[in-house]
């Protein structure tokens, strides 16, 4: 009885570290993304693109989702019930962050296509009345 205790024992710990080392690469990949992502936006605004704001925002929705999933990961290692409110919070607060974001993305693609249409439409405008003038 007492060797299956011990056996439980060094399987929770094991468990733990191998929690701990998802969690933390999770936490690395997120800000990882995070900060490539506005590099690459420092750079294209410069460069002026017109599609910062979008790869912005897919960029920072893809960091909070890693960032999301450290944070599932954590109530495995809840102790107790002050832990699991705080937690709880903070993964109700990172998806509604999460949800705007993406919002914002449908938004500004809506926007982006909106425009490429009016582009579109003035330039045939501005081809029918060459062929007119000729």
């Amino acid at each position: 009885m007492e060797s299956m205790h011990h056996l439980l024992y060094q399987i929770h710990g094991i468990e733990v570290i191998v929690i701990s080392i998802a969690i933390l690469l999770c936490d690395a990949i997120g800000v990882l993304v995070l900060l490539s992502t506005v590099a690459k936006s420092v750079i294209n605004y410069f460069h002026k693109d017109r599609h910062v704001k979008l790869m912005l925002a897919q960029g920072i929705a893809l960091a909070l989702e890693f960032k999301l999933a450290a944070e599932v990961l954590r109530t495995v290692t809840v102790r107790d019930l002050n832990e699991l409110v705080i937690l709880g919070t903070i993964i109700l607060l990172r998806g509604a962050i999460t949800l705007l974001i993406h919002w914002e993305i449908k938004t500004e693609r809506d926007d982006e296509e909106k425009e490429r249409l009016l582009e579109l439409e003035i330039s045939r405008s501005e081809v029918k009345v060459d062929v007119v003038e000729k």
